[in-house]
C-alpha cells in the first residue's frame, strides 16, 4: 500500500511540476512578447502592434496547450489538416517577408516600408503575413480540438482581424491614394473572397 501511495505521489508532483513550468514559461513568453510588441510596433506609433500582441499571445498559448499532442496520431484527418496549415503558414511568411525585404526597401524595421508593395501575394491579399499567421493559429488549433483551443483561436482571428483594420488606417496615412486604389482591388487575407 505505501508502494501505491509513493508512486501515486510521485505521479501528482510529476503533474505539478509540468504544470508549474507551463505557467513560468506562460510569464516568461507574456513579457517577450510584451516587449516586442512595444519595441516594434507601439514605440514608434503604429498600434496595430496592440491588436498582433493578444495574436501573438493567443498562438503562444495554443501551443502550450497543444504541445503534447503535436505528434499524437499522425494519421489522423485533423493532425493531417494541420501539418498541411503550418506549412502554408511557413511558406507564406517567408514569401511575405522576402517580398516587404525586397520591394518595400524598409527604413530599419522591416515593416517600416518606404515603397508600397503590390507583388506576388500582395498583389491579391493585403496581409499575407497575417493571413500566415491565421493559417499558423488554425494548424495549432487542429492539433487538439478544446473548448480552451477554441477560444484561443477564436481570439488569434479577432485580434488579426483588428490588426489588419487598425494597420489599413496606418498605411492610408503613409500612401494615401495609392493603398485606398490598392484597398479596392485586392482583400484582406483570402484571395477574391474576403
Amino acid at each position: 500500500m505505501f508502494i501505491v501511495l509513493d508512486v501515486n505521489l510521485k505521479a501528482e508532483i510529476n503533474i505539478l511540476t509540468v504544470y508549474f513550468m507551463e505557467i513560468i514559461i506562460f510569464v516568461i513568453g507574456t513579457l517577450l512578447i510584451a516587449y516586442f510588441s512595444w519595441w516594434f510596433s507601439i514605440k514608434e506609433k503604429r498600434y496595430h502592434g496592440i491588436y498582433r500582441f493578444f495574436s501573438f499571445e493567443s498562438l503562444f498559448a495554443l501551443t502550450l496547450f497543444n504541445y503534447p499532442y503535436w505528434f499524437e496520431n499522425p494519421f489522423n484527418i485533423f493532425q493531417i489538416f494541420s501539418w498541411l496549415l503550418l506549412f502554408a503558414s511557413l511558406i507564406l511568411a517567408i514569401h511575405g517577408f522576402y517580398l516587404l525585404k525586397k520591394i518595400g526597401r524598409p527604413a530599419g524595421q522591416i515593416e517600416n516600408t518606404s515603397r508600397l508593395v503590390i507583388q506576388g501575394t500582395y498583389k491579391y491579399i493585403r496581409h499575407p503575413l497575417y493571413c500566415s499567421l491565421l493559417l499558423l493559429g488554425c494548424g495549432i488549433f487542429l492539433k487538439y480540438i478544446s473548448v480552451n483551443t477554441l477560444l484561443f483561436a477564436l481570439v488569434n482571428i479577432i485580434a488579426l482581424y483588428e490588426t489588419a483594420k487598425v494597420e489599413e488606417l496606418e498605411m492610408i496615412d503613409k500612401f494615401g491614394d495609392g493603398y485606398l486604389k490598392y484597398m479596392k482591388r485586392t482583400k484582406m487575407f483570402i484571395p477574391f473572397i474576403f
